[in-house]
């Protein structure tokens, strides 16, 4: 499972012309789930992103989380995240979980993240859409939970 987070002043997602998530301050999550990912990876990337420390204290330092702010996240699926690039000028994207693989784990992750945390928006599975954001800083983090090996 991977996640692409951009600390924001503010940012929302249009579908045809429409708003269909917005927040304020908070984390814009671009995610995706591969091939092989289960809830397991699902929760231990919401965990890691909810208690990231990536927000200024009042000495300017980053040393906040998106829960000690009060911030909201709003979470978009983009499979594109698992392109692979090495090979030509197209991207592959093999590595990405199968569409209603990639959707079952996505809305297990907005689940587990709307109890987990008061402010959750998204964008919408599958659809083309807009992402307006403000980045503040700019921050920007790759966050990667690679699949639980079976032991032998």
């Amino acid at each position: 499972m991977m996640a692409l987070l951009q600390r924001v002043r503010e940012a929302r997602v249009e579908v045809a012309g429409e708003v269909v998530g917005q927040i304020g301050a908070g984390l814009l999550v671009l995610v995706c789930a591969e091939r092989g990912d289960t809830e397991a990876e699902t929760d231990k990337l919401l965990a890691k992103l909810l208690k990231l420390r990536i927000f200024s204290d009042e000495a300017g330092k980053m040393n906040r989380s998106v829960q000690d702010i009060g911030g909201g996240l709003l979470l978009v699926s983009q499979f594109t995240l698992a392109a692979d690039t090495t090979a030509g000028n197209r991207p592959g994207f093999s590595q990405a979980a199968a569409p209603e693989d990639g959707r079952r784990l996505f809305d297990y992750f907005v689940a587990q993240a709307r109890s987990a945390h008061p402010v959750v928006q998204t964008g919408r599975f599958a659809t083309d859409m807009q992402v307006h954001l403000v980045n503040d800083g700019p921050v920007t983090i790759p966050l990667r939970i690679a699949p639980m090996l079976p032991k032998i």
